[in-house]
This record gives C-alpha cells, structure tokens and sequence, in this order.
C-alpha cells in the first residue's frame, strides 16, 4: 500500500466518521428526512456533473428496479435511521454502531443463505455484541428516554447495509460508479413523499445547518465514492475493508474534538471490541494486505 493509498483511506475514514458529525449538527433544524432528502439529492447531482465530465451514462431503463432496490436498503432507509438516531445518541455512539454493518451481514448469511457458522464467524459476532453491550450499557446518554428507540434505530441501519451486501451479491453486477449514481438518484424518489407529510423543525434553518447538508451530500457521499471506488481499484476489496475499522476511530475523535463528546474507557473498550469482531466476520488479516489484487471496474 503506497503513500497515496493510505492518504486515501485515511481520507475516505475521516471523511466517513465525519458525516455522524455533520449529521449531529444539522437534523435538530432540519429533522430526519429533510435532512437525508438533502444529502442524496445534492450526492446525486454532484455525482451527475462527474458522471457528464467523465463522459459516463447512467443506464435507467436498464437497471431501474436494482436502483431503487439497493438505494432503499443501501442508502434511504438506513440514512434515514441514523439520522433519526442522530437526534439522541453521540456522533460517537453512531460511528460505532455503524461498524457493526459486517455482522448483521454474517448473521443474514447464516440465518437465510446457509453460510456456514464457523467458530470464526461466531468469535466475530460474539465480540461484537459484547462492544455494543459494553458501549451501550456504560454511556450516559442511555439514561434519555428516547435512547433506546434511537439504539435500535441506528442497529437497523446498519442491518439494512448487511441486507444490501448479500443483494449487491446476488444481483446482476453493475459498474459500481454506476451503482452509486442511480442509488444517489434512486434514493431521492424515496425519500421524497416523506417531505409532503413531515414539516421542517424551523423555519428558516441556520447557515451552519445548510453547510452540513452540503457537506454530507458532497463531501461525505459523492467525494467520498470516488476515492472508494479508486481504492477498490488500486488496491482491491479486501485491503479497502480496512476503512470500516477506521471510521469509529474518526467518528469518536470528531465528536469528541467538535462537540466536546466525553470519550471514556467503555467508548474505547467497545469500539475495539467492535472493530475486533468486524475483522473477524469479515474474514481480514494482516497477510491480505501484502499482495492485492488490483481490480478493474467494469465497463
């Protein structure tokens, strides 16, 4: 992994535990689905005029139902979740709970497509769910009333990404730059009934909120694709895997430095925990770093 890799993937990392960030400073004014409508409508444009620079067609006609099946479980409702999440839980809380996206995955797979239980499997997941029970179990914010709800709201997020895996799986493959740019698209027309019954919080939302949608849509969705799908590219999938257990490390710095979120012994404890379980499930070892296997997109 040379230098410009790694830049890239600590970019990517820091870039993803950023949108809790954002997403903590923007959904009190803004609320969940204007919030969410927001950043996948301004993803989709800005992936749009990348799209038109790289002389890259979006193929709807073709691919229609993929897109709006893989932008509701990979983007809409699972943004939607953790933006309503955001509203109780900590930035870091939410990167955390994040990660755990792996295991639902591993647990999909072994309750509906018979993926075998091996004792690594089962070491992963029972380390993860001694992190979030640690993580949740010794955090002050569990005391809120709407703490629980909110925890439950940011596990079916990150459920919803281990659904979307095993479908990306099974489905017909798609370029993946063409895959985020009708999900980004996809994800618009679902959200977008929501905006007719759910009125905005405020009025006149703040300056510093409509910089965090901008921020989420831009930076934390479009940008951040392209340096993911650059490091698939250059490196493969397995050593890109590693983004996954940087994002909590991000997510709890940011909190912590921007919105002043204790960070105490369990907030470390479970995210290591966590993030041990994730490598586990996920099948990553040091030795898949040493020689990727570069691959290609298609065309």
């Amino acid at each position: 992994m040379g230098p410009g890799s790694i830049v890239r993937l600590l970019s990517l990392a820091a870039i993803w535990g950023a949108s809790f960030l954002f997403m903590r400073i923007a959904v009190p004014e803004l609320g969940p689905a204007w919030l969410m409508f927001g950043r996948v409508l301004s993803a989709a444009v800005f992936l749009a005029l990348v799209a038109l620079v790289l002389k890259r067609g979006l193929p709807l006609r073709a691919h229609a139902a993929h897109f709006m099946i893989l932008s509701f479980f990979n983007t809409a409702l699972p943004f939607l979740l953790f933006a309503y999440a955001a509203q109780t839980l900590t930035a870091s809380l939410l990167a955390v709970l994040n990660a755990t996206a792996p295991l639902w995955g591993a647990v999909i797979g072994w309750l509906f497509f018979r993926q075998k239980m091996s004792l690594r499997l089962a070491s992963g997941l029972v380390l993860g769910i001694a992190g979030v029970s640690v993580l949740v179990g010794f955090d002050a914010v569990v005391s809120d009333s709407a703490a629980i709800p909110a925890i439950a709201a940011a596990a079916g997020a990150a459920c919803c990404y281990g659904i979307a895996t095993w479908y990306t799986r099974l489905a017909k493959p798609v370029p993946a730059f063409i895959n985020a740019h009708g999900s980004m698209w996809g994800a618009s027309l679902w959200l977008l009934p929501l905006l007719w019954f759910i009125p905005l919080p405020v009025a006149e939302p703040a300056h510093q909120s409509l910089m965090a949608v901008l921020a989420l849509g831009i930076v934390c969705t479009g940008i951040a694709y392209l340096l993911y799908f650059r490091l698939v590219q250059d490196l493969g999938a397995t050593p890109t895997l590693t983004v996954t257990f940087l994002i909590p490390v991000f997510g709890v710095l940011w909190g912590h430095v921007f919105l002043h979120e204790q960070v105490g012994w369990h907030t470390l404890a479970g995210a290591a925990s966590v993030v041990a379980g994730t490598a586990l499930v996920s099948g990553f070892s040091i030795q898949s770093l040493r020689a990727p296997a570069p691959l290609k997109e298609q065309a």
